[in-house]
């Protein structure tokens, strides 16, 4: 009985050693210099004390050194247990701020793909126009091509035009030439031009000899080259001459004929003779390259003759077409 009541007194010692270490109350040299001894555990050294085996000694040592070597690892525990409780308040603040930084990426990822999204429909609408830009200036290019191939016929077109626009300067020169060379030529000539008729009523002819027509009713004698009294006409300079003449008669048995004379020489004759109750005609006419002073007349044959009721069937007409 004693001996169990010895080793309760001792296991309530390790028991009250173990809870002063934890608490930091008692250290591993108070536990080493406790000194169990026979007062504190209320067991008198007795001489029943000498029954007592080594081996319970050792148990007990041994199973101090256990309980020290427990404290020990207790508050080593506990150490780290706070270190660990202060990593993780530190990983908490930290996993906070990572949360917060993670919501603000999220809402900048979120800003990102916003604007990302409005700058690819910007970037389809601007490639939509720069399509529609490269159809239009495709088509420009095309344009400005015929306009090109246009404008180098329009070029060869205006060169030819000015290749003929200077022929016809020189030809419009050469021209005013010409012109001022007739208005020079023509200041000096005279205007020669005459048209006369009949103003005898009846039958004239025929008179059995070559006689001179005289043509008395002037209707033009410009230059007063033809003679109405003697029926000739004088040219007034050398030249080119136009003369044209008509006669006409109704007599059926009378030869009308007519002659027109150069200086007295017979140069064409024109007769016809009128059919029973007809009438005959006769006109002609010619270019005569004249002298200065040569005659032209119209002359009756010796049977020939005319008719004339005052409408002027019979004419006579002459001009100067240049002088020479």
């Amino acid at each position: 009985m004693r001996r169990a009541a010895a080793f309760l007194a001792l296991l309530l010692c390790l028991y009250w050693t173990t809870a002063q270490g934890e608490s930091g109350g008692v250290t591993e040299n108070d536990i080493t210099q406790t000194d169990v001894r026979p007062e504190i555990l209320g067991v008198k050294a007795t001489s029943d004390q000498t029954n007592i085996t080594p081996d319970i000694w050792a148990e007990l040592k041994a199973l101090r050194e256990m309980v020290i070597q427990h404290s020990l690892e207790l508050r080593d525990s506990k150490s780290k247990i706070e270190k660990l409780e202060q990593e993780n308040t530190d990983l908490e603040v930290r996993l906070n701020t990572g949360e917060n930084v993670v919501e603000e990426l999220k809402t900048e990822i979120t800003a990102i793909q916003a604007r990302l999204t409005a700058s690819e429909i910007k970037n389809a609408v601007l490639e939509a126009r720069m399509n529609a830009g490269e159809k239009v200036v495709e088509e420009l290019m095309r344009e400005n091509i015929d306009l090109e191939a246009r404008l180098s016929t329009s070029e060869k077109v205006v060169e030819e035009l000015k290749t003929e626009n200077t022929d016809l300067e020189a030809r419009m020169s050469s021209t005013e030439l010409q012109v001022e060379e007739l208005k020079g030529g023509s200041a000096g000539q005279p205007k020669v031009a005459f048209s006369a008729g009949i103003a005898n009523n009846g039958y004239i002819g025929p008179y059995g000899v070559y006689t001179t027509i005289k043509f008395n009713n002037i209707y033009t004698n410009i230059g007063e080259a033809y003679n109405p009294n003697t029926g000739i006409f004088t040219a007034p300079v050398r030249g080119a001459y136009y003369f044209r003449f008509s006669g006409w008669d109704m007599r059926g048995s009378n030869i009308m004929g007519i002659q027109l004379n150069h200086n007295g020489r017979i140069l064409f004759y024109s007769y016809n003779r009128a059919p029973g109750g007809g009438y005959a005609a006769v006109s002609n006419g010619c270019v005569l390259q004249l002298e200065k002073g040569d005659v032209i007349e119209l002359v009756l044959r010796p049977d020939g003759g005319i008719f004339d009721d005052g409408n002027d069937e019979n004419t006579f007409s002459g001009f100067l077409l240049f002088a020479m």
